[in-house]
């Protein structure tokens, strides 16, 4: 953060607001931590504050404290509508650009006429915050949220709660510290959070090791469907609507499934392509080693972006056609995947 930042960030919260906090359709770990990091926060500075989401957390991300609180846009529109309409300001977090909310969402907040303040490490980000704080080098959104509170002086105001919730989104972002985006100053913080008094080894348990039945079996149905391509140092998974109806997939029980095919030995560059549900579009999430980029590869390609490591994109193709498309592109980059 900036000394001009910092600046108008303490003057911004000196009195008392009301604050609504939003993060990205279909929130991850990083978006759940950081949103409610920063809703114990600023509760503790005397704001009055709400989270809303764009649609429902997965439910390995249920336990963080006061996730009963988050309000679900899709479920509650009108009640959302009413509390963003009495709002000072928004925070939105874990997110780049207004579409990553959701079609329906991004229409309640093109329509909002109060500021943003962003808090982000996505890169490229757009021109829709008044305040910004942005940096891809970042970890995590969770990271960045520690950073916030600490450079505007309320150190003092972490608590438990609020270290749980930071290290929740650390510790999913980084894939438990192994991604290359980990540096010594995540290491530090998560030191920091650990003397604040976080349970991390059952913040680990209770984020990854809650797996249903369900879940397992679609995730053997992915590992079956695995297809490597040794020319291009590259593997991807495929999920279609059935192996997900047969399953009774729940949201979030693909996530992490693409870093199985990235595990591959001599696998550089992984995607899985799954067939969704609700919208006639195939998902992709992309994974690479190195300095191959995934988020000029998904925005170039596939209506996508995010981090240089770690992308997501989409296509209105079939399943089928998806991975003809794929396969031939992977064609521009052979001697790129195979330096």
């Amino acid at each position: 953060m900036t000394s001009e930042l910092i600046e108008k960030t303490k003057e911004l919260l000196a009195t008392k607001k009301n604050i609504v906090i939003v993060s990205h359709r279909n929130p991850d770990g990083d978006a759940m931590g950081s949103s409610l990091a920063m809703y114990h926060y600023l509760i503790k500075k005397g704001h009055n504050v709400t989270v809303i989401l764009p649609n429902e957390a997965p439910n390995f991300l249920k336990w963080m404290p006061k996730s009963e609180d988050i309000i679900n846009f899709e479920k509650n529109t009108d009640l959302a509508y009413s509390i963003l309409n009495k709002s000072d300001f928004v925070f939105t977090l874990d997110f780049n650009a207004l579409h990553r909310v959701g079609d329906y969402m991004k229409i309640a907040l093109n329509n909002y006429k109060k500021p943003f303040y962003m808090i982000d490490h996505h890169i490229d980000p757009s021109g829709y915050a008044k305040m910004m704080y942005s940096d891809s080098s970042m970890s995590s959104t969770c990271e960045m949220v520690y950073n916030f509170i600490v450079n505007i002086g309320d150190k003092a105001l972490l608590d438990k709660d609020t270290a749980t919730c930071i290290y929740t989104g650390i510790v999913t972002d980084t894939g438990s510290f192994r991604f290359a985006s980990t540096t010594k100053n995540t290491h530090n913080i998560a030191s920091e959070l650990i003397e604040l008094g976080i349970e991390n080894s059952n913040i680990h348990s209770d984020t990854f090791d809650s797996n249903s039945l369900s879940r397992l079996a679609l995730l053997g149905k992915a590992l079956n469907s695995i297809c490597v391509l040794e020319e291009y140092n590259t593997a991807y998974i495929y999920l279609t609507k059935e192996d997900l109806t047969q399953c009774n997939h729940q949201k979030g029980d693909t996530d992490g499934i693409v870093n199985y095919a990235l595990s591959v030995k001599g696998v550089r560059f992984a995607v899985i392509f799954i067939e969704d549900l609700e919208l006639d579009i195939i998902k992709l999430s992309l994974r690479s080693k190195g300095c191959f980029s995934v988020n000029e590869f998904a925005n170039k390609y596939f209506n996508g972006g995010g981090h240089k490591n770690a992308s997501g994109g989409k296509s209105v193709k079939n399943m089928e056609d998806t991975i003809v498309e794929f396969k031939n592109i992977l064609k521009n980059y052979k001697k790129e995947l195979n330096k």
